[in-house]
């Protein structure tokens, strides 16, 4: 079983901004769990982030035929990408949308996913555990 695994924007800095919300984990850390986690259960993940739309949606459609799962964290293009919302619409890959915050208990433009609508389901606000949590649902 093959997952890709979606970092969105700003996530490269998970750890040194806004500890309050985002925690102490950097996205080394989120990533160390979550290599740990597949390899004791035979899940073969791919990790990758960005901070531009483009690459995470070409990214997307290159996962069409070597992909079994996609787990997202799109951070704030979570609000506004339809391109984000309709590629992942488009390859018909089962995707989970992740949030390391609980983004129903933030500002209010936070509250509205674009994403969420084309996926599988939303997994918010358990830190870098929600991530494991989106791969235990896949497996």
């Amino acid at each position: 079983m093959r997952t890709l695994i979606i970092h969105g924007p700003n996530l490269n800095l998970t750890g040194k901004r806004e500890t309050e919300i985002y925690g102490k984990s950097t996205l080394d850390d989120i990533n160390r769990m979550i290599k740990e986690w597949a390899d004791k259960n035979k899940v073969e993940v791919e990790l990758f982030q960005s901070n531009h739309e483009g690459e995470i949606i070409d990214k997307i459609h290159s996962a069409v035929g070597n992909t079994d799962f996609i787990v997202i964290n799109p951070g704030a293009f979570t609000h506004y990408s339809i391109a984000i919302r309709d590629a992942i619409s488009a390859v018909e890959i089962p995707t989970i949308e992740v949030h390391l915050s609980n983004v129903h208990a933030r500002e209010f433009f936070r509250l509205k996913s674009v994403i969420a609508p084309v996926c599988k389901g939303q997994i918010s606000g358990f830190g870098p555990k929600s991530y494991i949590l989106a791969l235990e649902s896949l497996v």
